[in-house]
């Protein structure tokens, strides 16, 4: 189990392949990805038990579900970190036969990929069927899944929260990436969400909250909502984050949602980040 400097130092070096790998094909999704990079690595070198071989039918271990697609590059470079495949394949992200598609999908076979997640709002509904099948096979592991605040616009999310109430669908953590940004601007102009503490309280979920950008703030509030898993209610984490955060010319604006930097930019974002683990 890492510490917790040792997990701000992946997440630097998270932050790092992120901005190189979007740089470096000048397309894909930096914003969300930054954001969410300190959950990420507290998620899998804290958080989740996992093992390697990865085997697709996830038994015996706990699982997690990418939903909100777009911030692939974290999703790719925590795997990656984390021994699924090798570090030097984030240099083909987006790339003519890349097994790292812009949006992950599971017909490369990537190790970790579960579901293709490039259509918003069908994550949630997945996690629960996962979690649901682990009660069914006895299997006591979690399920944890990720979500972005403006992808809960998309009204599938709410049928599937309902339902996770009324099946006491326990054993799944689902966070809630609440940056209050998206692609076509803040989430109140958008379509303003109002209280989410108050609409999953409503659907009879237990909601916590908790700052995704510290990393002590993080790893603790990961441990409370494991020890509050099997009491009958699935488990929401409400998680403030700066879009872009790392960089300070991208933080907490929703025109980073997207837009890759360019060479001057990227060198302005890697002095800030500093590297820990070696650049593939």
């Amino acid at each position: 189990m890492s510490s917790i400097q040792d997990l701000q130092k992946t997440a630097s070096q998270v932050r790092r392949d992120i901005v190189r790998m979007v740089h470096a094909v000048q397309s894909g999704h930096p914003g969300g990805s930054l954001g969410c990079a300190d959950f990420m690595t507290a998620l899998f070198f804290h958080s989740m038990h996992h093992h390697l071989p990865f085997l697709m039918d996830g038994k015996n271990e706990d699982l997690f579900f990418l939903s909100n697609g777009h911030i692939s590059p974290v999703y790719y470079s925590v795997l990656a970190r984390t021994g699924y495949f090798e570090v030097k394949e984030l240099a083909t992200f987006r790339k003519i036969n890349s097994r790292l598609q812009g949006h992950p999908t599971t017909h490369e076979h990537l190790p970790g990929i579960r579901i293709a997640s490039g259509s918003l709002g069908q994550g949630m509904s997945v996690a629960i069927g996962a979690a649901l099948t682990k009660k069914l096979n006895g299997d006591n592991h979690l399920v944890f899944s990720l979500h972005g605040d403006g992808e809960l616009d998309e009204g599938q999310n709410w049928e599937a929260i309902m339902f996770a109430a009324h099946k006491k669908v326990d054993n799944l953590i689902a966070t809630i990436d609440w940056n209050g940004q998206q692609i076509d601007g803040p989430t109140k102009q958008v379509m303003g969400l109002d209280s989410l503490r108050a609409k999953f309280e409503a659907f009879n979920w237990t909601v916590i909250e908790m700052d995704g950008n510290d990393m002590d703030d993080t790893v603790a509030t990961l441990d409370k909502a494991k020890s509050m898993t099997g009491q009958g209610k699935p488990i929401c984490i409400l998680m403030k984050t700066s879009m872009g955060k790392g960089v300070d010319f991208m933080e907490g604006s929703h025109e980073w949602h997207g837009i890759a930097p360019n060479d001057e930019q990227l060198a302005r974002a890697l002095a800030q980040l500093p590297e820990t683990l070696g650049d593939y």
